[in-house]
């Protein structure tokens, strides 16, 4: 049985971040970060992306917590379709 990553996994990849917790792209992009689609990205951690652009990971940490959070508050339940 696959268990669900951590988001605060020190070696989880980038693309692995983004495949599971879609709400963390927004998070990348506002920050001027190219992750998204880079080919680097499958080898990348947060540590190692927040080098490159010289950002404090556990800020960055927060703000993609936060995101997955507000993902998770505002999906409507299993079952119902949005806007009905």
């Amino acid at each position: 049985m696959m268990r669900t990553p951590r988001l605060d996994d020190p070696d989880l990849p980038l693309t692995e971040i983004m495949r599971h917790w879609p709400a963390t792209v927004p998070v990348f992009l506002a920050r001027g970060m190219l992750c998204v689609g880079c080919v680097i990205g499958p080898f990348h951690t947060i540590d190692d992306a927040c080098e490159e652009y010289g950002i404090d990971p556990d800020i960055l940490l927060a703000e993609l917590r936060a995101a997955v959070s507000l993902a998770a508050a505002t999906r409507p339940p299993a079952g119902v379709a949005a806007g009905r």
